[in-house]
């Protein structure tokens, strides 16, 4: 699963995707512990072609959704399960994004020795997972919007798969990462059905990510410090 990560810059993000003040709806600063519900940037593919920046709620919430309490859980999305399930079927086959990011955190258990008694405990160890050269990575996401007052109303989920690669040895689970020549044909609606948009999305992705141990303060999603992605020689 992804449950926190990290957004790029907007001047990353500017950068990474070759966008110009026009496609930016929001001014956007790098966020170091997004946590579910937040407000994220988000691309979307706009009438012309172009992408478009613009912000959303992290956790979908359906067009037909009536109620005034948001669905739960639905800052993530199973690819294995997005062809079936009523809730993703619609916006995989019409509403598709890309979530920006620089990076992910997840928990892995681990064993730890008292140096004094040496007895052994069980606690949980953050790992942040990020590209090699540290380049910004795009999740492929589903998408729903709904007006609002003087603007549209976005909120998403990105997509994850069974871990493969490095990340496997930390969690299970893994976002769907895009690379840069996948991009464009996850946004094109139409050029192929559901089904084979999530083989071919999952077949594709980006799997090859390092990571290192990271203090265990992100807990606090208020906790916004830099030190949040350095890594730490002996965790809490």
């Amino acid at each position: 699963m992804c449950g926190r990560y990290v957004t790029p810059s907007q001047a990353e993000m500017e950068r990474y995707w070759e966008l110009t003040s026009a496609q930016v709806g929001n001014p956007f600063g790098r966020l170091l512990n997004v946590s579910p519900t937040a407000t994220i940037p988000m691309l979307r593919k706009v009438k012309n072609g172009r992408l478009e920046l613009v912000a959303a709620r992290w956790g979908l919430i359906p067009f037909w959704w009536k109620e005034d309490k948001p669905l739960r859980q639905t800052f993530n999305a199973r690819s294995e399960e997005a062809v079936t399930q009523a809730i993703w079927r619609i916006p995989l086959d019409k509403a598709r994004c890309i979530v920006p990011a620089l990076g992910w955190y997840e928990w892995k258990e681990v064993e730890r020795e008292d140096p004094e008694t040496g007895q052994i405990t069980k606690a949980k160890q953050v790992y942040y997972i990020h590209r090699q050269d540290r380049n910004p990575i795009a999740f492929a996401g589903l998408m729903s919007w709904r007006p609002g007052e003087g603007t549209d109303q976005y909120s998403c989920s990105i997509m994850t798969r069974d871990a493969t690669g490095p990340v496997s040895e930390v969690h299970y689970r893994m976002p769907v990462a895009l690379p840069k020549d996948a991009q464009a044909a996850w946004l094109e609606l139409g050029l192929t059905d559901a089904a084979t948009a999530i083989d071919w999305v999952r077949e594709s992705a980006i799997t090859d990510f390092v990571y290192h141990p990271v203090s265990s303060c992100l807990v606090n999603a208020s906790n916004e410090s830099a030190a949040l992605m350095a890594a730490f020689e002996n965790p809490a």
